[in-house]
């Protein structure tokens, strides 16, 4: 489809306005927006933003947002997405929205006796800590629990680590869970006799949790070469290999990430904290593996499967101040942050199967070149005009090289 018949789908699709509309031509941000978000702005910087398509998520139908300059991962997510319909779409599930603020004390005499008496303390901590609590605590949410972890023989000798559990509902909630900490901070101290260092928040939300899953059957995957089975052994080799070794699942988890971090950066979301998070995530057991499994059923179809950390929100933070996200957030139709996670798992999911799948068959150049094409027409001098065909020569030509795209290029431009 053409530019203008796609934004035709997208405004009838999620009732776009024409600020929604506006807010995606000309980036949803300001010169002057910008100033006042970070320091020391001197301009700009677009990305472009696109849908992934054909998303059933626990029986709603889904167009993903997702800003991203890499070629193919649209692509790519989109079929995997399409053969999860196959099987009935995908499966999704969060956590309640509880994140971590941790607490670092030191110098205590007595670690046992300081863990007893700010435990014996527990709900007047908690109480204080929601005093500052704001608009969370007044929409149900807030300090709910604490848990005590002492580790000794550090570097600079033994040490408490308090951890507060702060429900913060529909906010990603870091600036909610460090204000607590902060707060309760004195009191801590106070009772224990030690001296308190950090104050904040953990991106490791492993009490924050969401779930995927899905289901495609074995015949939606057969290629001109192979045979659904095969495209099914092959995969779950694949995974397997990205489960037992590090190596292969820093690549097989950034693949994943491909679609979680393009959809939280069309919806305003910290995909820096989520990355983090989901890394560490990866190797709880004390060795790196793979966020997704792969198996195959009683039947012979591919069942696939992910988990992992989702901080997210929608509301507070560039989710109001930016009216791309806005934007991004009405065309998902998301209500809650649950949804929203539900939905960022559903997409690394498939994006991890698109590129499993790629790899597994023809090997991950075949389409990514192609896609890749007008990137390089682009770098090579094309103007927008001629670059998408001067793409198409090179696809035609099987020689997708940044050399043989200068000299197209400069043919096409001698012609003008």
């Amino acid at each position: 489809m053409s530019l203008a018949e796609r934004k035709a789908i997208a405004e009838r699709w999620a009732g776009l306005d024409e600020a929604d509309l506006t807010a995606l031509a000309d980036s949803g941000l300001s010169i002057a927006e910008a100033d006042l978000l970070i320091e020391n702005v001197i301009g700009r910087y677009s990305l472009p933003f696109a849908v992934a398509t054909n998303f059933r998520i626990n029986g709603r139908e889904i167009l993903a947002p997702m800003v991203i300059e890499e070629a193919s991962v649209v692509a790519g997510c989109s079929y995997a997405a399409k053969l999860f319909r196959h099987g009935g779409g995908i499966s999704a599930s969060a956590d309640d929205s509880i994140m971590i603020g941790q607490i670092q004390l030191l110098d205590l005499s007595d670690m046992e006796k300081a863990i007893d008496t700010i435990m014996s303390w527990k709900d007047e901590i908690l109480q204080k800590a929601n005093e500052a609590g704001g608009s969370i605590v007044a929409r149900g949410g807030g300090a709910l629990d604490m848990e005590a972890r002492p580790i000794r023989n550090t570097a600079v000798g033994d040490m408490l680590i308090l951890h507060l559990h702060y429900d913060v509902c529909d906010a990603m909630g870091a600036n909610a869970v460090n204000t607590a900490v902060e707060q309760i901070a004195p009191l801590i101290e106070s009772l224990s006799g030690g001296r308190v260092n950090l104050r904040i928040l953990s991106n490791l939300s492993d009490r924050r949790l969401a779930r995927a899953s899905g289901m495609i059957p074995r015949e939606s995957l057969a290629t001109d070469d192979a045979s659904g089975a095969e495209v099914v052994k092959w995969i779950i080799e694949a995974a397997a290999f990205a489960e037992v070794d590090p190596y292969r699942a820093a690549t097989h988890n950034k693949g994943v990430m491909n679609g979680i971090d393009a959809l939280l950066l069309a919806t305003g979301n910290d995909w820096r904290a989520v990355e983090a998070g989901a890394h560490a995530y990866a190797a709880r057991s004390g060795r790196y593996t793979s966020l997704t499994k792969w198996r195959m059923d009683e039947e012979g179809n591919l069942c696939g499967e992910i988990e992992l950390p989702l901080a997210l929100g929608i509301v507070g933070g560039a989710t109001r101040a930016h009216r791309g996200t806005q934007t991004a957030l009405k065309l998902l139709g998301v209500k809650s942050a649950s949804e929203l996670a539900q939905i960022a798992a559903a997409v690394g999911l498939a994006q991890n199967l698109g590129a499993i799948r790629a790899l597994a068959t023809d090997g991950i150049q075949q389409g990514h070149m192609r896609m890749h094409a007008r990137q390089l027409a682009l770098a090579a001098g094309a103007e927008p005009g001629s670059a998408r065909a001067i793409a198409h020569q090179l696809i035609d030509e099987g020689n997708i090289r940044m050399e043989r795209a200068l000299e197209i290029a400069r043919d096409w431009n001698k012609q003008i």
